[in-house]
């Protein structure tokens, strides 16, 4: 079942925010809420608290437990752009753009979550399983031999 949590009209460019929000995509919600809290961006404070958001969403509304739920995905979309203008020299002006952005989470806990006993389990397995049709092939393989180069000579 998929959650989500979003967090309209931050005060943020969506380009610093998805940096982030990068980082956090396919983790598993305790690794997520790690990583922004050991973040020393502003942006990882604004996203820690939609994240929050979506675990308790996901307690309270859907009856999901913390344990088992996957960042599906974080979004950054862009949100409405405030212009203002700054003096400048001989009487003229500038703009000033002053971005804000719409964070969005989706949790799920449909994905299952990988760890590094499991991804160890797993790469085992397949070298195993590789192991076998080498010895298999082998054979074959050393049957067909590469044809030789002529060697380039002088004239």
């Amino acid at each position: 079942m998929e959650v989500r949590a979003t967090y309209k009209y931050a005060k943020i460019s969506p380009f610093k925010a998805r940096e982030i929000t990068r980082e956090i995509q396919g983790l598993p919600v305790s690794a997520a809420l790690d990583v922004v809290a050991y973040s020393p961006k502003k942006a990882a404070a604004l996203i820690n608290k939609t994240l929050k958001s979506a675990v308790a969403n996901a307690e309270n509304n859907a009856n999901l437990k913390v344990d088992g739920l996957v960042v599906k995905e974080a979004i950054v979309g862009e949100g409405p752009t405030m212009k203002r203008m700054m003096a400048r020299a001989r009487g003229s002006g500038s703009r000033i753009l002053k971005r804000s952005s719409h964070i969005g989470i989706v949790l799920t806990d449909e994905i299952k979550i990988e760890t590094r006993e499991t991804r160890k389990a797993a790469q085992k397995a397949a070298k195993k399983k590789g192991g076998e049709a080498k010895t298999e092939g082998g054979a074959a393989e050393a049957k067909a031999e590469k044809p030789k180069r002529a060697k380039k000579g002088k004239k």
